[in-house]
């Protein structure tokens, strides 16, 4: 595969940002590395698979991330995208966060527009495009160097709660103003009002349909 050297010496399959630590890459030559495929952790030939899909569940993670399937309920989320009652999400470049992170190399965006965005049932996988790695997720965050491919997932229960789940981050996912991010694969309830932060600059604030 072709790779590329960030200036802190890690191996990044894109050429603008690492993968790793989301510093800019500049004047890097790509260079062909030959990748073996990672191992399999011991006593994980008979990972738990979702019983809904039969997709790998991820460690001890609470939702499949193919079908939503609650593993802790026995229950689908809810599936009615055509329900009235719409959750909205405004996504925009948080300056507050970013001069929090102070990341080398990495400059603020000044033409990054505010977006809202309709919040689809079941799930919202948040990440970054990326044909080498096969991602495409829901909410495409391309524009920060600082969201991991599959970065983060939100869930709506069949109760109608949005829950926040983080799928094992680079750099974390935050709610509100917790210096702590969430772990891989804990979940949290989301309310009107909350704000979920992700990469080195992106808030993602939720509304509640009115």
């Amino acid at each position: 595969m072709t790779a590329y050297t960030c200036p802190k010496g890690h191996q990044s399959a894109e050429s603008d940002f690492c993968d790793t630590c989301g510093v800019k890459i500049t004047g890097a030559d790509p260079t062909v590395v030959a990748v073996a495929p990672p191992a399999a952790p011991a006593g994980t030939e008979s990972a738990e698979t979702c019983p809904h899909c039969g997709a790998p569940r991820g460690g001890s993670a609470r939702f499949c991330e193919d079908c939503g399937y609650d593993h802790e309920t026995g229950r689908l989320p809810a599936m009615d995208a055509a329900a009235p009652a719409a959750w909205t999400a405004t996504v925009f470049a948080d300056r507050v966060y970013f001069d929090a992170n102070e990341v080398d190399g990495v400059t603020f965006p000044q033409d990054a527009p505010e977006q809202t965005v309709t919040l689809p049932a079941p799930q919202v996988r948040i990440g970054r495009r990326s044909s080498s790695h096969g991602t495409a997720p829901d909410l495409d965050l391309t524009g920060d160097p600082g969201v991991s491919h599959n970065h983060a997932l939100l869930t709506l229960t069949i109760d109608g709660q949005w829950l926040l789940s983080d799928l094992g981050s680079t750099n974390g996912t935050y709610l509100n103003a917790e210096d702590t991010p969430l772990t891989a694969g804990q979940s949290r309830t989301l309310k009107d009002g909350d704000q979920v932060h992700v990469g080195i600059w992106t808030t993602i604030t939720l509304h509640a349909p009115s």
